[in-house]
């Protein structure tokens, strides 16, 4: 079983910085199994036994955690992950600055908690470890619209900002300086930023995280979303990274570029391969590819999720993989002479609502499950695929991702890899949860039966 690493940064450095950055209280963050983040704050006073011993708190409460008869739970802060909270800025009037620490949930006895998202991730690097590679980066694209408010206006839609477009840089774009306060945000946090732009949709957004390892991408990625939203809420706005919001535009994706090393060596790159990808790398492909059925119900989480994932909207719904063709489900980026380190695969069908550790775990498996077993990788459509009839897609053997949730959680709950990935308690509690959804959304009468039927019926 995976264990939890011991932190690089010492208890006496935490404490050192919490009074030369004038912290008065310390959030401890965790996730739910939904990928929701939890915050309970800690004051100073109390930060150095907690830091040792962690802090308890009652785990019934928080979805997919334990029922209340074992509920009991501690959470065991990172240490290398502490971070001043830019919003959280007393401006010097004296209240105190804010700070947090993304924490490891335990049991009482100190193992770690099976139902915890991020004990999932840790253990899905400790098989990429024993397979012989160190690290696994990520780089997830995370898109997302900004909102008047969180409520529909009469007309049924959300409030949008603006009616820009891709890459747009005018007055159409009515968000740059909000983006700009964002990256400005998200750098005072830690956050590396490569480039910021106005999306496809109207009031649609995207600020790309540079690449980082495993773990600390699953941690930057919750720290996103937050940012992002705190943000906003500063503005007078509301930013939100649910899929399909607006009906006829393009849904919030989540592209997510991957690849492994081992002792600095890129394992997918190959200087004479195909595309310039290795043995290894096309067997991580073919992983992906194989499994994505099972993963959907994580990368695309939720009822509105798959609202998204309809042909039309550049969002992948076949199981296929291309260099340049960004209708298949994974997309091998163009190899740049020099660049052998930047040799990687893009999936392109997950979603920002999903649970980030639970999802960059059930990837890193699939491919893992690729190399291990030596998957053939189909050869590359560089057609596009939505031009293909149905009849054109079998002949390929080309799949297609669940249409629904329903569909979806049925394909997870009979995968063995995705069990063995999640272990028993979450997949289980997953299961439930997600099935749950789905039986609530299916028997609701929306609107749009009310118009269809009604008046013909």
């Amino acid at each position: 079983m995976a264990t939890i690493n011991e932190a690089k940064t010492s208890a006496s450095e935490i404490l050192k910085k919490v009074d030369e950055d004038g912290i008065e209280f310390i959030r401890f963050w965790f996730t739910d199994l939904n990928g929701q983040l939890k915050s309970f704050a800690v004051g100073k006073e109390e930060l150095e036994e907690a830091l040792d011993q962690g802090m308890g708190f009652d785990g019934s409460s928080i979805t997919g955690f334990n029922r209340i008869e074992e509920s009991d739970m501690i959470a065991m802060p990172d240490k290398d992950t502490y971070v001043v909270l830019p919003w959280r800025d007393d401006g010097g009037e004296g209240k105190g600055n804010v700070a947090r620490l993304f924490c490891d949930v335990l049991r009482p006895g100190g193992e770690p908690y099976e139902g915890d998202p991020r004990f999932v991730m840790r253990r899905a690097l400790e098989r990429a470890k024993e397979m012989g590679f160190d690290t696994f980066n990520l780089g997830p694209e995370l898109e997302f619209f900004y909102f008047d408010s969180d409520e529909v206006g009469e007309d049924g839609v959300p409030g949008i900002l603006d009616k820009g477009g891709y890459f747009d840089l005018t007055t159409l774009d009515a968000a740059s300086d909000l983006r700009r306060d964002t990256v400005n945000a998200l750098k005072k946090v830690g956050i590396r930023v490569e480039y910021t732009h106005h999306e496809v949709g109207p009031s649609q957004h995207e600020i790309d995280m540079r690449y980082d390892e495993g773990l600390r991408m699953s941690d930057n990625a919750m720290t996103y979303r937050t940012v992002v939203k705190e943000v906003a809420h500063l503005h007078g706005v509301y930013a939100t990274f649910m899929p399909k919001p607006l009906f006829g535009e393009n849904g919030s994706g989540m592209h997510t570029h991957q690849s492994l090393f081992n002792e600095g060596s890129n394992a997918f790159y190959e200087e004479g391969g195909h595309y310039h990808l290795s043995d290894t790398g096309r067997a991580y492909i073919a992983g992906l590819l194989k499994h994505a059925r099972e993963i959907a119900a994580l990368f695309a989480p939720n009822v509105n999720s798959y609202k998204r994932l309809v042909p039309g909207y550049e969002a992948p719904v076949y199981c296929a993989w291309s260099q340049r063709n960004r209708s298949a489900l994974v997309r091998v980026p163009m190899y740049q002479p020099g660049k052998e380190m930047a040799t990687r695969c893009e999936l392109r069908c997950p979603d920002p609502s999903c649970n980030p550790y639970l999802t960059f775990a059930a990837m890193l498996h699939a491919g893992l499950d690729g190399i291990e077993h030596g998957y053939d990788i189909p050869e590359p459509m560089e057609t596009n695929l939505y031009d293909l009839t149905p009849e054109e897609r079998d002949e390929r053997g080309i799949e297609q991702l669940p249409e629904t949730l329903g569909e979806a959680i049925e394909v997870f709950a009979g995968s063995e890899l995705m069990r063995k990935a999640l272990g028993d308690h979450i997949f289980e509690r997953y299961v439930e949860l997600k099935r749950e959804e789905w039986d609530e959304y299916r028997v609701q009468v929306t609107q749009w039966e009310l118009e269809k039927y009604l008046p013909v019926l």
